[in-house]
């Protein structure tokens, strides 16, 4: 049994062969791809079921795992270990109790590297879904029950939190090979709902968008936000046909080894 396999829900092979499968490390670790699964959930409780490391990475498919990636998130895990020997979950970007963004990644479509650089593991409330580490002895899974492709980070770390487990970020960084998000759309309105409710004894919760709020209301403070913004945030992002090798490079990221 490996210790690490990569999970990820694809619905295009392009962008998928383009990022995610460009990553050096799957020359030790196993790919399961999951395609035109009905949510995110469903696709990667069916990668649980289909794989048996201890450690599961879902990946989304336009991300990219830079040289010696496998190697620091061996190290990064073993940091962690030491203060946390029961550890659910682990990722690139998330939420700190505080509000305060872990990261670090590379966004193209902000044209940036996003998220504070730790100097340990930070404990979080929620992640960006774009990376997740989970450790199958924690007991969890995805919750079906919540459709679509939106807040299941959230979900999975809220989860962890009522059991009493905890959730993690650090610096692990990544190449997230984004297109630029116009709005945020009626699935992504309808999966605040289905949050607002499930957790309503556990808000507010911030995920790496939008505060969830009892009232609801600052789903709409984003959504005013998101429109007035777009021009401004189009011109930020940057072209996602851009090498992800070359993305990386730009990022002083050729090579992750040397900080492990």
């Amino acid at each position: 049994m490996s210790r690490f396999t990569i999970a990820c829900a694809s619905h295009s092979d392009a962008i998928l062969s383009r990022n995610l499968a460009l990553s050096p490390c799957l020359a030790s670790i196993p790919l399961h791809v999951e395609r035109n699964a009905p949510s995110a959930a469903t696709a990667y409780n069916r990668a649980l079921d289909a794989t048996d490391a201890e450690v599961v990475i879902f990946a989304h498919h336009d991300v990219y795992l830079p040289q010696g990636w496998d190697q620091l998130l061996a190290a990064r895990l073993a940091e962690l270990e030491a203060i946390d020997p029961n550890w659910a979950l682990y990722g690139s970007y998330g939420v700190g109790l505080d509000a305060a963004n872990i990261g670090p990644v590379w966004s193209t479509s902000l044209g940036q590297i996003v998220g504070r650089v730790p100097l340990a593991p930070v404990e979080v409330q929620s992640y960006d879904e774009l990376l997740i580490v989970l450790r199958r002895s924690s007991g969890l899974r995805f919750d079906e029950a919540l459709e679509g492709w939106h807040f299941y980070g959230t979900d999975i770390v809220t989860q962890a939190r009522t059991r009493g487990l905890k959730a993690w970020a650090g610096a692990l960084p990544c190449i997230h090979n984004d297109g630029f998000h116009e709005n945020l759309g009626p699935d992504y309105a309808a999966s605040y709902q289905a949050m607002r409710r499930k957790w309503r004894d556990q808000l507010p919760l911030r995920s790496p968008i939008v505060k969830i709020s009892r009232s609801g209301l600052h789903l709409l403070r984003s959504q005013i936000g998101a429109r007035r913004s777009t021009s401004f945030r189009a011109e930020m992002a940057l072209d996602n046909g851009t090498p992800v090798q070359t993305l990386a490079a730009r990022c002083g990221w050729s090579d992750l080894s040397a900080s492990a």
